[in-house]
């Protein structure tokens, strides 16, 4: 078991563990930290707590100090250079004629590298906008490529639902979505119905998808032919959180509700279709 803090250093980023270095942290403070990108300030978002081996990466690198207020004037300070840095990068690119798209400017906590996120359709070469960045800013510069569900987390906005986007709110990592969990909820699969701000599926189908495969399990597909208290039928259309089943009887040429209970009573017929 290791000690560990959880840190996250954007509102919604993913939460990285540290060792707490014998610090007491509570929850909601800031703390600066050793990364893989230099010295970082961080917020912790889940305080001292034993976690085990396979659940952390080695070796933990520790929390260096609770933050001061001198830290957080520091990245005050940073926030704003990255506000201007940001419009220098957008008229170098102008004047580049460079097909991308400024996302956004962020500054490591000890100023060792500036970082412009940007979007594209495809390949940039940016090497002569690197050099530029490099003589005006005089640090490390990375120019990172995201793709659109990372600008809306970026940006943030509000969702189709009235809500603020949950990528920039509360999700840590995006989970694979797939037209199939429309499918299963009986959504409409037009695009602007089930895609979000960023253009791709939306987030939200995940949420309930795991509720919706454990009710369909008990279902019939489909297509098949069941027997039901008027006959033998075919599968025409399914309610799966209320377990309401249409069927398209055989011999009665009619379309009739049943629960899943009162098919039960009945004997399935091996699945087939009519197809």
């Amino acid at each position: 078991m290791y000690d560990v803090v959880g840190v996250r250093f954007k509102k919604a980023g993913k939460i990285y563990y540290f060792d707490p270095n014998g610090f007491q942290i509570d929850d909601d403070e800031f703390v600066i930290v050793e990364t893989i990108r230099g010295i970082e300030f961080g917020k912790v978002v889940l305080n001292n707590k034993k976690v085990e081996e396979n659940d952390v990466v080695l070796p933990l690198k520790k929390v260096i100090r609770i933050a001061d207020e001198k830290d957080r004037l520091m990245v005050k300070e940073n926030q704003d250079a990255a506000t201007e840095a940001y419009l220098v990068c957008q008229k170098k690119v102008t004047e580049h004629g460079l097909d991308m798209k400024l996302v956004d400017v962020e500054y490591t906590f000890d100023r060792n590298k500036v970082i412009f996120y940007f979007t594209a359709d495809g390949r940039v070469d940016f090497r002569e906008l690197v050099k530029d960045l490099a003589a005006i800013f005089k640090t490390r510069i990375e120019l990172r490529q995201i793709g659109v569900r990372d600008e809306a987390k970026m940006l943030g906005g509000i969702g189709p639902c009235g809500r603020m986007l949950c990528c920039s709110t509360f999700l840590g990592d995006f989970e694979p979505v797939s037209i199939k969990m429309a499918k299963d909820q009986n959504l409409s699969l037009n695009p602007t119905k089930i895609s979000g701000l960023c253009g791709r599926l939306m987030c939200c189908l995940k949420y309930e998808n795991d509720e919706y495969e454990s009710a369909k399990e008990k279902l019939p597909d489909l297509g098949e032919m069941i027997a039901t208290p008027n006959g033998l039928g075919k599968v025409v259309g399914l309610n799966i959180l209320e377990q309401v089943i249409q069927i398209n009887l055989v011999e009665q040429e009619r379309v009739v509700e049943y629960t899943w209970d009162e098919l039960q009573k009945e004997d399935v017929v091996p699945m087939q279709s009519t197809d």
